[in-house]
Parts: structure tokens; sequence; C-alpha cells
């Protein structure tokens, strides 16, 4: 996109995090490397020696990193008439994100976490989800924004707002990123018959095998492009690969970093991703900026800290290109 500077609606949840750290009660508990537990006395009382307050939702930590990347940025979402709220908009102004489309629910408050960080950077949540799983599609009116692409992440399965605002999308001439949630991919049939207006779909291996056959990530990122011209599949510290039917990406991990806090890292990819496509870069391009960007909020508590900013330079990593 030559001489114009992209807009892109964010649409999705938003939600205020309260991370509770430094405890010794936190420690993971683990019966082999890949079942650990968080244990935690029924009646006792734990310390906890560090709080952290932050917003979050896939949707509005999408919209910084397009903030926060220069290109025009609004957020589409549903939250309460509580301080949460009032969080999530003070965050977004914050950071230069048009919220003028958001819409309040007169029932639920604004969704809202309570995370307990381990030492290692994995977390266990607790999530009261709130407005953001109660959507009413007349609130997510795409077709009077003049918009280039609507980055959707999960609307809490609601395939009716999900087929309003795609169908709108394409009468507008809005390019669609998708990233579903669970409750979309538990509606696989439904969710396959959504695709046919998606630009760019974006999931991890195991949602993958929930809408394709295959067990590599290429047969999965093949098949997937029998419903999208562009398809993602991650893999997490096994990396990722893509393909936009003309070449195939195969990236591992960007940099080795000791990991924090794992939380919006899945946004933060998806969303620069689509802040370097929506530009024209490269696939090649988009894919390390995307890693890069995921890479970098690991490293700090919170989903919207670590974001990357314009201008930031970026080494190589490991990747391969290879035509379709």
């Amino acid at each position: 996109m030559s001489g114009k500077t992209p807009t892109i609606v964010s649409i999705g949840a938003a939600v205020q995090d309260v991370f509770l750290s430094h405890s010794d009660e936190f420690v993971p508990v683990c019966a082999n490397p890949h079942e650990c537990f968080l244990k935690l006395e029924l009646g006792a009382k734990a310390d906890v020696n560090k709080i952290d307050f932050s917003t979050g939702g896939g949707a509005t930590n999408a919209s910084v990193t397009f903030a926060r990347q220069g290109l025009n940025a609004l957020f589409m979402g549903t939250v309460g008439h509580d301080p949460a709220g009032e969080a999530v908009l003070q965050d977004l102004d914050k950071e230069g994100v048009d919220t003028r489309h958001i819409s309040y629910s007169d029932k639920y408050n604004t969704g809202y976490s309570m995370l307990l960080l381990a030492p290692n950077g994995e977390r266990t949540i607790l999530t009261y989800r709130g407005a953001s799983t109660h959507y009413d599609a007349k609130n997510f009116d795409v077709s009077e924004v003049n918009a280039d692409w609507l980055y959707v992440s999960s609307l809490a399965g609601s395939m009716d707002a999900l087929s309003t605002i795609f169908h709108q999308a394409k009468k507008a001439d809005i390019k669609v990123f998708f990233n579903p949630g669970k409750d979309e991919l538990k509606q696989a049939s439904k969710l396959k018959g959504l695709l046919d207006d998606v630009e760019v779909l974006s999931v991890n291996k195991e949602e993958a095998m929930k809408i394709v056959e295959g067990d590599s990530l290429e047969e999965l990122v093949r098949h997937l492009l029998h419903y999208v011209p562009v398809a993602i599949v991650s893999d997490g510290p096994n990396g990722v690969m893509a393909s936009d039917g003309e070449t195939i990406v195969r990236a591992g991990m960007y940099q080795d970093v000791k990991v924090i806090d794992r939380t919006g890292a899945g946004d933060a990819f998806g969303s620069g991703f689509l802040s370097q496509w929506a530009q024209g870069k490269s696939l090649k391009d988009a894919i390390v900026f995307a890693s890069a960007n995921s890479t970098s909020v690991v490293t700090k508590i919170g989903a919207k800290p670590g974001i990357l900013h314009a201008g930031v330079k970026l080494h190589e990593m490991p990747l391969t290109e290879t035509k379709f």
C-alpha cells in the first residue's frame, strides 16, 4: 500500500489483568516435564510479594501493536460501566488507539483476569469474561468504518456476530485477519463456512488440526490454503510455518530469552504479522517481525509493555523460504 497508512480495526475482547507473582506458593509441582500444577492449600493464606495491573484481551493488545507501528488503529469491543472498563480505555487512549466504536454492556462487568505467575513464566489464570463473552452483532457495524483490515480475535463463539462482521467487511472491501479462539473451534463446520471471507488465518498447530487434516505444519498449512489465501500455523517453541500460496516460510525461535510472562504472546505474533503485511511487506519480513514482537512481549509482565515500537532494529533468525 504505497503512499497510504493502513487503517486496522481490532475486534474482540478487552479485559483488566492483575498479575500476582514472587510467591513461594507459585512454584510449579511437576509430575513430568509436560504436566505441571500449581498447588495451593485450601484454607491457607499464600503471601504474594508483587502485584502488577495491566489490561489485555486479544483485540486491545493487537490495536496497541498497530498504533506503535504507526498505523491507524481502531478498537471495537464491549466493556462494562466500571473501573476495569475505564482502565482499558485509558490504556488505549494513551497509545493513540481510536476508541470511538467501543460499546458498553448494561448487564455485565468488564472482563477481569487474575494471573498467578510461576517463576518459569507460566501462569494459572482465573478469568471472569463478563462483557467480553456477550456480543451483540449490532455493536460491530464495520460498514461505515473506512478501514483496510479487520483484525478479529475470538468473539466467544458468537458465530452469528462473526458472520455479520465478515459479510459487512467483504461488502466494504475490507480484508479480514482472523485468529479464532476455542469457542469458535468447537464449531468447526460453522467456522469453515466463515473462512470464505477471511484473507489471513492464524492458528496454532492443535487448532489447525481441528479445522483440517494433517500432522505436520506443512500439511496443515497446505490444507488451510484451500480455505484462505494466507495461512499461518504456529507450534510454540518449535517455530511457525506460513504460506501465501506462492512461498512457504518456516521459522524457528527468534531469540532465546528468559520468559517472564507468556500473556499476550500469541496476540503479539498475529498483530505483528498483520502490521507488516498490511503495509505490503513480504511474507518473510512479516514473520520475522511477528516473531520479534512475540519474543519481546514475554520478557515483561503483561501483554502490552513489551510490544515493539516503530523503527526497532531486528536481527536475523532461523528461517527458510521456498517456493510453494
